[in-house]
């Protein structure tokens, strides 16, 4: 018998700032596409309760409500009552996984998702055929078949791979600023990140050295912990906060270009709260700068070179809802000569990523995903500009389903094209 006091308990302080007025309705994703109240923040409050309270039972038709929930934030953005929602979702999860032994994927795809995801080592050894593959030019015809032939989670993650390969060698440990010095800072480089945007991670670097800022990447960082954290796994969650903690410590602002790693790391405090041993890993916290907060504070001068192309900005959720952040990008990007930044309708709508998200629903992800890029194709650009790796992937996914030629990039990138000038390589 389950051992009811040893539980992880459901955070329910959120849940009673809830007015129910239902202003999160039109904020949410999913209720956006289905229109369901059980799949609306103020639904999923009213589940948890229940749960809670011993209303209602943890079946499967209950769970599966919590489930489609993608964590995006939205809700909170909208919330007149302050009610912080995450806290109430996570909690829940995690006491359901204690309790019941809820899962939310079958065993192979959970596996991949909390032993291979979050290694960065890991994840280039399994690319290693896709790569052979590619070599010899049979790389297309064979994830058709492949996708075929797996289940649906595990042909969607054939289906997010990129058409580039894994970019670039090991990054140095300590990157020394060009000209007068002005900073000192780390980055943050995350597991799925570390594989397919470090050519990010080196024009970041080439910019903030160029900036004045003597950039630090430690060797001994991990994951950030959120995709433990996200499905109810917080033991591990709180043990990749610890690790990096213990990195960390001593060290200057640590930036992440990444925003769900930047979004996961400023919540460690909280992740650990009432924790003996969590002094580092708060500390860390309280010194996480997401990249465009940090320039924007820094104050670069305007980049020299044009980028003539009309590019859409598509707001990560976890850099909009869960940071805030939402000018500092754009007034980065209005910067560049002879770049076009259009908006589009619903940026701030969850792409379907959400982390590992559209693995575990890929139904409602695929629905998302096509909503994005329906905006994005109506707004007639060929750019799309986004911080965080999962929208990227996401989107560009979906864009070349539909045959649509879409190039979907980093701001950073954008700005070290008109910093270094368009066909400049990165070191």
């Amino acid at each position: 018998m389950t051992d009811m006091s040893s539980l992880p308990t459901i955070d329910l302080a959120p849940a009673d700032l809830c007015v129910r007025c239902g202003l999160c309705l039109p904020a949410c994703p999913t209720y956006l596409e289905n229109g369901l109240e059980a799949d609306s923040p103020r639904g999923r409050i009213a589940l948890v309760k229940g749960i809670a309270h011993g209303r209602i039972r943890p079946r499967d038709a209950a769970v599966h409500h919590l489930d489609l929930c993608l964590d995006c934030r939205a809700c909170e953005t909208a919330c007149p009552s302050g009610v912080v929602y995450h806290r109430l979702i996570e909690s829940a999860r995690a006491r359901l996984q204690a309790e019941t032994g809820h899962r939310r994927s079958g065993r192979l795809l959970r596996w991949v998702c909390l032993h291979l995801l979050p290694y960065p080592r890991r994840v280039r050894w399994a690319l290693l055929p896709v790569r052979l593959a590619r070599a010899l030019g049979i790389w297309r015809p064979l994830a058709r078949f492949l996708r075929r032939r797996l289940h649906l989670p595990m042909a969607g993650m054939l289906r997010l791979l990129p058409e580039r390969g894994p970019d670039g060698g090991k990054l140095a440990e300590v990157y020394e600023a060009t000209g007068e010095s002005r900073a000192d800072c780390s980055l943050f480089t995350g597991c799925v990140g570390s594989v397919f945007m470090s050519a990010t991670h080196r024009r970041t670097i080439e910019l903030l050295r160029h900036l004045g800022c003597r950039v630090t990447v430690p060797r001994r960082q991990s994951c950030c912990g959120a995709i433990h954290h996200h499905q109810g796994e917080a033991g591990a969650a709180r043990q990749f906060a610890r690790a990096n903690g213990r990195t960390f410590a001593g060290t200057g602002p640590v930036l992440a270009n990444i925003a769900g790693c930047g979004a996961m790391l400023k919540e460690y405090g909280e992740l650990l709260e009432g924790e003996d041993d969590s002094s580092e890993a708060a500390g860390l916290a309280r010194r996480v700068r997401d990249i465009h907060q940090f320039l924007s504070e820094l104050g670069p001068p305007s980049p020299p070179h044009p980028v003539p192309i009309r590019a859409v900005y598509h707001d990560a959720c976890h850099l909009a809802h869960a940071q805030g952040i939402r000018d500092e990008p754009r007034a980065l990007l209005k910067q560049v000569r002879e770049l076009e930044l259009v908006e589009m309708p619903e940026s701030e709508v969850c792409c379907g990523a959400a982390g590992i998200y559209n693995l575990l629903e890929p139904e409602m992800a695929g629905s998302l995903a096509r909503r994005k890029v329906d905006h994005i194709e109506q707004s007639g650009c060929g750019t799309c500009v986004t911080g965080n790796i999962g929208c990227a992937l996401q989107i560009e996914a979906e864009a070349r389903r539909r045959g649509l030629e879409l190039e979907v990039v980093h701001p950073v990138d954008l700005l070290h094209r008109a910093y270094f000038g368009p066909g400049a390589s990165v070191g």
